[in-house]
C-alpha cells in the first residue's frame, strides 16, 4: 500500500507559523478511534478529517502523511497511559510497591488491542526502511525507559538499590514485564494472558533479587 502524502497544492505552515493546538487534538482524537475501529488500512485521511471536523489540507499540515499521523497517535496514547508523573520522585514509597505500580500501569498500555495492533504495524514489511518505527521508538519506549532510569537513579542514591548501569536495567525492566504473555498477544495465541498480576509480581520480585540492596544485618 502506497502512503498517502501531502497533496503538492497543500503547503505545511511555516516555521515562524504556529499551527491551532485545538485541531491537532482533535485530529489525534479522531484518528485515534478510527485507527482501533478500522485498522490503519481500513481508514483514509479524508475520513479522518471529516471525523476531526477539519479539512484533509489542515491534517496534512500536522501531519504530512498517514504514517506519521499514527505515529503520532502511538506516543500520544503512550504518554497518556504511562505519563511522567509515574516516575516522579516518591520517596515515601517502597520500592516494591513503586514498581508494581509501574509495572501495572506499562503492561496495561502495551497489551491493549489498540498498542498490540500499533506493534504488529510497525513491525510490517511496510514499515520496512522508514524512519517512522525509530520515531516511535524515541518517542515511546526510550521516553518510559529514560524516565524509569531516572528513578532508578534516585532510589540508587538513596541505598535502596545497587544498579551499575540504570539504563542498561530499565531496558531489562521492561522486557522483564512483557514475557510470554505479551509474546501470546502479539502472535495471536490468545485475547487475554493469563495470570498477568502474578507475572507482574514474579518480574518485580526478579528485578529486586538482581538490584536490591540487603538490608543492615541480612545476607545477599
Amino acid at each position: 500500500m502506497s502512503p498517502e502524502r501531502i497533496p503538492a497544492t497543500a503547503k505545511p505552515s511555516g516555521p515562524g507559523r504556529p499551527k491551532d493546538l485545538g485541531k491537532r487534538a482533535a485530529i489525534l482524537t479522531a484518528a485515534t478511534r478510527l485507527f482501533i475501529e478500522q485498522g490503519f488500512d481500513g481508514v483514509s485521511m479524508d475520513q479522518i478529517a471529516a471525523a476531526a471536523g477539519v479539512s484533509k489540507l489542515t491534517v496534512y499540515s500536522h501531519f504530512g502523511d498517514k504514517e506519521t499521523l499514527f505515529v503520532a497517535v502511538a506516543r500520544a496514547y503512550c504518554e497518556q497511559q504511562v505519563p511522567s508523573s509515574l516516575f516522579t520522585a516518591e520517596p515515601g514509597t517502597p520500592v516494591r510497591e513503586r514498581l508494581l505500580a509501574i509495572a501495572r500501569a506499562f503492561y496495561a498500555m502495551v497489551s491493549s488491542p489498540e498498542a498490540v495492533a500499533g506493534h504488529r504495524f510497525l513491525c510490517s514489511p511496510q514499515m520496512s526502511g522508514s524512519p517512522l518505527p525509530q520515531v516511535f521508538w524515541e518517542g515511546g519506549p526510550m521516553r518510559v525507559q529514560g524516565e524509569f532510569a531516572a528513578l532508578l537513579d534516585r532510589r540508587v542514591a538513596s541505598g535502596e538499590l545497587d544498579i551499575p548501569d540504570t539504563r542498561v536495567a530499565a531496558s531489562q525492566f521492561f522486557t522483564l514485564l512483557k514475557g510470554e504473555p505479551y509474546n501470546q498477544l502479539v502472535f495471536g495465541c490468545c485475547s487475554v494472558a493469563p495470570d498477568v498480576e502474578a507475572h507482574l509480581q514474579a518480574s518485580v520480585e526478579m528485578f529486586l533479587r538482581a538490584y536490591a540492596r540487603p538490608l543492615p544485618g541480612t545476607t545477599a
